[in-house]
């Protein structure tokens, strides 16, 4: 019996198959054990053995977007009835509403810096990896080198010269200063991979483009960035994730106006202890822009890295 090189056999796409599918279903059920987590009551939530099976509660989201106060039982009967189906869920814990929480603030300042860094990234990034890619930059070698190095420390290494340096320039707790310090840690990661793709790019295209009467601008847009939006969608995803993410600068540069997601989920208190459904609901929502941003990407991060262009 003869075999294809090129060809695999059915037994190894069987084989092949079953791990795939083992690896995603092990990938995946810490994310659903979230998700369910969400929904589940509190004493669901922390019972032992853990339930797979439950009656299912928007109890978690509520409080999640609400904060609460309890009130005696005599207090509670003189109340008018619940004109919400959220207010009768908190009534029924015996507590009131007693305003919204700060979750939607934290939410939005996460999209407004994990976006807003993301897009001044790419921008900068994108130019660096053009130019170190087209041009002779003297010490290239050396210069790439030097932006590689800046990832090897641990963030949190730079931690405390960041807030001084902060402090002094007005940027803590900003939405400016944590754009422009998550820019500054994703940027040796966007000009590296940036830098591959472009290279893949031929560079005949840009001379064709030039003899036509196109500037280097001109070039740089109509026909390098079309060729590499692989590499730019792959890439913003990266940055996107570390952004979104990031918890040690958040914890360390803000406090409150420009506070992130990440760093005020863990502080969601509830009626005697941690309130892990409203923290389970908040990961839950949080992880929605990030799923949002890499399906809507897909596409071209399922195509190769030398989209529109053909290998020299």
């Amino acid at each position: 019996m003869s075999y294809s090189v090129s060809d695999p056999s059915r037994r190894t796409k069987w084989i092949a198959g079953i791990a795939v599918t083992l690896y995603a279903v092990i990938t995946i059920l810490p994310l659903l054990w979230i998700i369910a987590t969400g929904f589940k009551s509190p004493a669901d939530s922390i019972a032992y053995p853990p339930k797979i099976f439950f009656e299912p509660t928007l109890e978690g989201y509520v409080n999640l977007f609400t904060t609460r106060t309890r009130v005696n039982p005599e207090e509670m009967a003189a109340l008018p009835e619940a004109q919400t189906w959220y207010e009768q869920i908190v009534r029924d814990q015996g507590q009131i509403i007693a305003g919204p929480s700060r979750y939607g603030e934290r939410f939005l300042n996460s999209v407004i810096i994990g976006f807003g860094s993301t897009f001044l990234c790419m921008i900068l990034g994108t130019a660096a990896a053009y130019a170190f890619s087209r041009f002779r930059v003297p010490l290239k070698e050396d210069l790439l080198f030097f932006i590689l190095s800046t990832r090897m420390m641990p963030p949190i290494a730079v931690a405390i010269p960041i807030f001084l340096m902060f402090r002094n320039l007005g940027l803590n707790d900003t939405h400016l200063g944590m754009i422009l310090l998550y820019t500054a840690v994703n940027l040796s990661l966007s000009v590296w991979l940036l830098k591959g793709f472009i290279d893949e790019i031929p560079i005949e295209y840009e001379e064709a483009a030039l003899i036509d009467g196109y500037t280097r601008f001109q070039a740089f847009i109509k026909v390098v960035l079309p060729q590499a939006a692989t590499g730019i969608a792959s890439t913003a995803i990266f940055c996107l994730i570390f952004a979104w993410n990031e918890y040690a600068f958040a914890v360390l540069l803000t406090s409150g106006t420009a506070q992130t997601a990440p760093p005020f989920i863990p502080t969601i208190i509830g009626v005697g202890g941690k309130d892990w459904p409203a923290v389970a609901a908040g990961a839950s929502i949080f992880l929605i822009p990030v799923m949002v941003f890499t399906i809507l990407l897909r596409k071209h991060l399922l195509r190769g890295i030398t989209f529109g262009a053909v290998r020299k």
